[in-house]
């Protein structure tokens, strides 16, 4: 069945500016670390990828090793990109990623400039593009030097192979320092991918002085600190939640145990604003002015429905940011 985006997919999502640059991000995007890869049921990502455009959501995150297995999402963005959205490219913001380990042997991993080119080539193959709006340095590497990585994302713009260019987790020390060599080369430092949530608090301690200091525009991945942040585990751990697998994720079984009174706490007072757990920890990452967009993840429509409410009260008072700081600091 053909796809035809909802008309009024603009008139209730806000876009934020990335930075000091002509680009606008909406409030929520859409990530696709999971439910987007060859193991999952290509409809339901599908019905998930159009609720979100038809919801203002434009922006598509990906990386080279998303899926399960790596690569595989943005085989299934190329074949979105093909039958649903073609004619909606000028619309969408698609960024890609490099820094994790892709395959074999020295040339396939951390931040080399033949890396870089030949994994985003790879992306774009996949994908199906000619170039992607936004591409991301995903890790830094400890070995490489700062100057040809940042000199490869300069030579990825200037080819054409991206728009912009970013980077995720660096330290405030190292995002400066990749900031100040790309101004010299003409290719400014668009923004900065960390973590962010109530029980993931780092990028505080420095990062986002630095970010306001170089007009760099950040995007915080993990906002729901992987479903920890909803009300999944309020009663216990289901048998199909991330906590429960042994594949790569970064909560566990031990997480959830050892978080749970606070996370049943900090449900407490999302209750008393009208809001789930859920939407009152994206709300909490997106009070803060320097965070231009919040990365959400979802295994069906339902989840992101219930994301987007998030918008509708993004405001808090000072009791209740006491509150759950005091809860946090438990």
């Amino acid at each position: 069945m053909s796809y035809h985006a909802s008309d009024s997919r603009y008139d209730s999502m806000p876009y934020a500016r990335v930075g000091r640059s002509g680009l606008k991000l909406p409030r929520l995007s859409l990530g696709w670390w999971y439910n987007f890869g060859g193991v999952d049921t290509f409809e339901n990502s599908r019905a998930i990828a159009r609720y979100a455009f038809d919801h203002g959501i434009t922006h598509f995150d990906l990386a080279n090793n998303y899926g399960p297995p790596p690569g595989s999402a943005e085989e299934t963005l190329g074949k979105l990109l093909k039958q649903d959205f073609a004619s909606y490219r000028d619309e969408l913001v698609i960024s890609t990623k490099a820094g994790w380990g892709m395959w074999p042997g020295p040339y396939g991993d951390f931040g080399s400039r033949k890396y870089l080119i030949a994994s985003l080539d790879r992306s774009l193959k996949r994908m199906g593009l000619d170039y992607v709006d936004i591409f991301y340095h995903h890790r830094p590497d400890p070995e490489t030097p700062l100057e040809e990585t940042m000199g490869a994302l300069d030579y990825i713009v200037r080819s054409g192979r991206a728009l912009y260019v970013g980077i995720s987790s660096y330290s405030p020390e190292q995002t400066r320092a990749a900031a100040q060599i790309l101004r010299a080369l003409g290719t400014p430092l668009l923004i900065h991918q960390p973590p962010y949530n109530m029980f993931r608090r780092e990028i505080e301690r420095g990062l986002l002085q630095v970010l306001e200091q170089e007009s760099i525009g950040c995007i915080v991945f993990s906002p729901l600190a992987q479903g920890l942040l909803t009300d999944r585990y309020l009663q216990g751990i289901p048998p199909d939640a991330r906590a429960s697998r042994t594949e790569r994720v970064w909560l566990t079984k031990e997480d959830v145990e050892r978080s749970l009174p606070k996370v049943k706490q900090l449900n407490e007072i999302a209750r008393q604003r009208g809001q789930t757990l859920a939407q009152m920890a994206l709300a909490w990452v997106l009070r803060l002015p320097q965070v231009t967009s919040a990365l959400v993840g979802a295994s069906r429509v339902s989840q992101l429905e219930e994301n987007l409410g998030a918008l509708n009260n993004l405001e808090f008072s000072t009791d209740e940011l006491r509150a759950i700081d005091a809860v946090l600091s438990e």
